[in-house]
């Protein structure tokens, strides 16, 4: 597997990424992760929509928290054909805990727990802590990729900006 150095730093430390890098233009890969409902979700089944993919390290850290509140509360700007997924290597319970607590509704949870799919697929799995980089991609209804933002600095937040705005180009 590809490792990747020096593009991450979690409080000021260099971490290694594990997967091969995502471009804009590229076909976005497909990956399989776990629902709330603990049943396998392919990003496959997501085709025909515009997708926003936040990968974070955690939902219980505050700039993830932060992140997914933020993207839940744009989706409501964004019309039908806009799905919104944060995926984490949090447990699936501890997701709909979270989602629950937090009254996120309109951001679909996943967790990469079980094999890192997402997480190799698009180079964003950090070998130290087997924890996800924070990330933004943007895939359109094509499954091409639109827009990705691997956050340098993990405690940092991502463009929502930037992110929400190719958005609005693609759908």
């Amino acid at each position: 597997m590809n490792e990747r150095s020096g593009i991450v730093t979690m409080r000021g430390n260099p971490v290694t990424l594990l997967g091969d890098e995502i471009k804009v233009g590229y076909q976005a890969p497909n990956f399989t992760v776990t629902g709330t409902d603990l049943k396998p979700v392919d990003f496959s089944s997501f085709k025909g929509k515009t997708c926003i993919i936040s990968a974070v390290p955690s939902l219980d850290t505050p700039v993830c928290d932060m992140s997914t509140r933020r993207f839940n509360q744009e989706a409501a700007t964004l019309g039908d054909n806009v799905e919104i997924l944060t995926i984490s290597m949090d447990l699936p319970f501890a997701q709909a805990r979270w989602c629950g607590a937090a009254g996120v509704d309109r951001v679909i949870t996943l967790s990469d727990h079980k094999n890192a799919s997402f997480g190799t697929a698009y180079g964003v799995l950090i070998k130290e802590f087997r924890l996800l980089s924070r990330a933004v991609f943007v895939v359109d209804s094509q499954g091409i990729v639109r827009y990705c933002e691997i956050v340098k600095e993990i405690a940092d937040s991502p463009n929502f900006d930037a992110a929400l705005a190719c958005v609005k180009e693609c759908s």
